[in-house]
């Protein structure tokens, strides 16, 4: 087993792990939105560094587990997935406002949270 894409690995041809990637939030609908946020463009699921869990907020997160969500590092190479193809996404793809795989865009007012989701 070893990666060569991202979410593509490959055992003796190509297997598709995408499916794995699952978002936790209380009331989520297929997109990921959740009781907080429910906007159409509320569709991003953060990664928390304690657990590792993809959240579809911090609140939800710290209503359901026994921990405060912490901000991932630098360093982590997808803290994000779209919750409309779910795919993962990098801080920087993230940042850009909209999905670089299916175009879709996200809150701009996530921007007001980045200091709870990313360390600087």
């Amino acid at each position: 087993l070893y990666i060569k894409e991202e979410n593509t690995y490959y055992i003796d041809g190509p297997l598709d792990l995408t499916f794995l990637m699952k978002i936790y939030g209380l009331d989520l609908d297929e997109a990921g939105r959740c009781r907080h946020y429910h906007k159409v463009c509320d569709v991003v699921s953060l990664k928390c560094a304690k657990c590792g869990k993809y959240y579809a907020c911090y609140q939800c997160h710290d209503e359901m587990e026994d921990h405060q969500f912490v901000a991932t590092d630098n360093d982590e190479a997808y803290p994000v997935i779209c919750g409309v193809c779910k795919k993962l996404l990098t801080r920087e793809e993230y940042m850009t406002g909209s999905c670089v795989h299916c175009k879709t865009e996200f809150n701009p007012r996530c921007k007001l949270h980045y200091d709870i989701y990313f360390k600087k």
